[in-house]
């Protein structure tokens, strides 16, 4: 397989102190990777040193199998961060535009798109309601309908089932098997061990700053990935 996502040798230092200790894993084109943690492991970190939010002191990571992306790259990346940061003056359907315009879509195709989306995420009836209305399980389902506007090929999400109820953890967890099987390589973090263990391909684990498990693939864990990851949070 291709590998779509390289982190090689990634450190950041925060005052004073390094969190992030030379960090390695690669994510294979056409996959689902599971980013897993426990509290203090600098994961959302991790995330944003990849997605160019914030510089780590060194580091080589490929995207696209490239370090510099082009707009045009850029474009083919979704991402939804852990904590949403929306418009709460705008409705749902109006944050969506909003967002699809950064990729150039034209009015009557994205109108389409975005009443598409809203159905896909179980929002129909909410689009025209303010997002200051929303509960967090909605805010949380909107951010995900943005991350996806533009069909990306690389999707990041950081907690996408967070404050989500088992229907919407299912309809997620749904979702983003759909998004995998037309084509999409999805990288998320999250600690629900269960949801990993049913959707992932290979994982990651992360403690201390450090890569503990790196490139493991599910269906080669003898027993269950809870008892694998206390076991190796454990050990190190």
């Amino acid at each position: 397989m291709t590998k779509i996502l390289e982190v090689k040798k990634v450190t950041k230092i925060l005052a004073k102190k390094e969190i992030l200790k030379k960090i390695d894993f690669s994510v294979e084109k056409g996959e689902i990777y599971g980013f897993l943690w426990p509290n203090g492991a600098w994961k959302t970190t991790t995330m944003k040193c990849i997605m160019d939010l914030i510089s780590p002191e060194s580091w080589e990571i490929k995207i696209f199998w490239t370090c510099w992306l082009t707009i045009e790259d850029k474009m083919k990346v979704g991402f939804m961060p852990e904590n949403t940061y929306l418009y709460k003056h705008l409705t749902g359907r109006e944050f969506l535009n909003f967002n699809g315009k950064f990729f150039w879509l034209e009015w009557k195709k994205l109108d389409k798109k975005v009443s598409k989306l809203l159905k896909r995420v179980d929002l129909e009836e909410a689009g025209d309601k303010h997002l200051h209305s929303y509960s967090k399980w909605m805010l949380q389902r909107v951010g995900l309908a943005q991350a996806i506007i533009n069909e990306p090929e690389l999707l990041f999400l950081d907690e996408p089932m967070s404050g989500l109820d088992p229907i919407g953890r299912k309809m997620v967890k749904d979702l983003l098997v759909e998004l995998n099987k037309q084509g999409t390589t999805i990288f998320f973090n999250t600690h629900i061990l269960a949801d990993v263990e049913s959707i992932c391909n290979r994982i990651a684990i992360i403690h201390k700053g450090e890569i503990i498990v790196e490139w493991k693939k599910i269906s080669t864990i003898k027993w269950s990935l809870e008892d694998f990851f206390i076991e190796k949070v454990t050990e190190s």
